[in-house]
């Protein structure tokens, strides 16, 4: 999968009162790529979830390693590692200009709404099973 690229500004609710961008919200930004890449292969979540299936993070390991400040632009850049029968995982960079300020690796996995693990919908599992 060629890395997926995924604007944003930053904007006044993102950052903290010295004007810089609050350490859990690139959380936030990694997720709605995250949410564009599963859109972009054709997976529709409410679709899923109305099937009683839902995608839950189980790991992240984060380097904060720049920060940003309110009005910049933003990219999230995303690898794709993996797709197994539930588990996919991911690459992520937060970049300014190029330079990364965040970095992460990411697992998520598909589970039904009571909490049992299940298989990753077909779309993604073509991505790459291992």
């Amino acid at each position: 999968m060629t890395p997926h690229r995924f604007p944003l500004t930053v904007y006044y609710e993102d950052t903290d009162m010295a004007g810089i961008v609050y350490y859990a919200n690139y959380l936030r930004y990694i997720e709605r790529a995250r949410s564009e890449i599963v859109e972009e292969v054709g997976v529709d979540q409410n679709a899923m979830r109305a099937e009683g299936i839902v995608f839950a993070v189980t790991r992240v390991e984060a380097d904060y390693i720049g920060s940003a400040r309110l009005g910049d632009r933003l990219e999230v850049v995303t690898t794709h590692r993996a797709a197994s029968p539930v588990r996919w995982t991911f690459d992520q960079e937060v970049q300014r200009d190029g330079a990364v300020i965040f970095r992460a690796y990411v697992v998520a996995v598909a589970m039904t709404t009571a909490g049992k693990p299940t298989r990753l919908p077909a779309e993604i599992r073509a991505m790459g099973v291992k």
